[in-house]
């Protein structure tokens, strides 16, 4: 009897620490998934160009960040501007390139837990142009009654900040334009307008001035007719739930780019950026202000 209950009780103890070492594991899981997390910094950006270009513009800086951060960097190209702000969000990717708008879209998504680390010189004050193949257009007036392109709808370049400044200049796309379109990236509006599919469209000024210097478009065909005013636009974000160390070192290594060595001349130039300096959550409450006015965000 008393044999009995010490096998009894045996197995009761092996049963408990076999219980007590699979809840450990289990509870360990998500740390252990984190540390392994950390081997890998993977990137994403807005699909505000074509594909190749974008893989294009992120191959040097993968290497370059790769380098910095001892780590191996993934690039993982999305279908669309949701697409990127789910990414973030749910931790899918560790760091991703917004447009004002999608930061502002993922900041809220996330309950505030989206951090801008670093955003280009130029981005402290963008522009948008509108951009026509009609010689009748010549203000913004001009485009009531017209077929105007915009980029993608969660664009700010191409979409929100365009459309805040028609509104205040008197223009409701949704009342006045004969139809509203949306091409998905910059380039792609450029095409609608150059090949008459529109009569007009919005788009990224430096997406604009890229075109033309690389004689891409001809500007006696297709030319800028406005320029919007300055806004804050693009930058580079992480979640909030980032090793600060990890944080602090992708920060530095981003502002630490100089167009003074070859390589951090490649990759600012690709970036069509001058240099990357620091950035702040605020610098987009005019951002958030235009999208709600315009009834784009909720």
């Amino acid at each position: 009897m008393f044999g009995q209950i010490l096998s009894c009780t045996a197995l009761s103890r092996a049963g408990f620490l076999k219980s007590l070492f699979a809840t450990g594991i289990l509870a360990a899981a998500p740390w252990l998934h984190a540390q392994q997390a950390q081997t890998v910094l993977r990137i994403t950006a807005i699909p505000d160009e074509s594909p190749t270009e974008l893989a294009r513009k992120a191959g040097p800086l993968i290497k370059y960040l790769e380098a910095k951060l001892g780590m191996k960097v993934e690039y993982t190209p999305v279908t669309d501007y949701a697409a990127s702000v789910e990414a973030l969000v749910n931790k899918k990717v560790d760091m991703a390139w917004f447009g004002g708008f999608t930061f502002v879209q993922a900041n809220v998504r996330s309950g505030g837990k989206v951090i801008p680390v670093a955003q280009r010189l130029e981005d402290e004050s963008f522009k948008s142009v509108f951009i026509t193949s009609d010689p009748t257009i010549k203000t913004l007036a001009d485009l009531k009654g017209k077929d105007v392109s915009f980029g993608s709808q969660s664009s700010t370049s191409g979409h929100l900040m365009p459309r805040s400044f028609l509104l205040q200049a008197g223009v409701d796309p949704d009342k006045d334009f004969k139809r509203v379109a949306f091409s998905g990236a910059h380039d792609a509006t450029i095409a609608a307008v150059a090949s008459g599919k529109v009569n007009a469209g919005a788009l990224n000024i430096s997406v604009w001035e890229k075109f033309v210097a690389d004689k891409k478009v001809d500007p006696a065909q297709v030319r800028a007719f406005y320029t919007t005013p300055p806004y804050y636009d693009y930058n580079w974000s992480v979640h909030a739930d980032m090793p600060t160390a990890l944080r602090e070192k992708l920060t530095a290594a981003l502002l630490s780019l100089s167009k003074d060595t070859a390589e951090g001349k490649e990759i600012l130039d690709l970036q069509r950026a001058t240099k990357f300096v620091a950035n702040k959550a605020s610098n987009y409450q005019g951002i958030e202000t235009a999208a709600r006015s315009a009834g784009l965000l909720k």
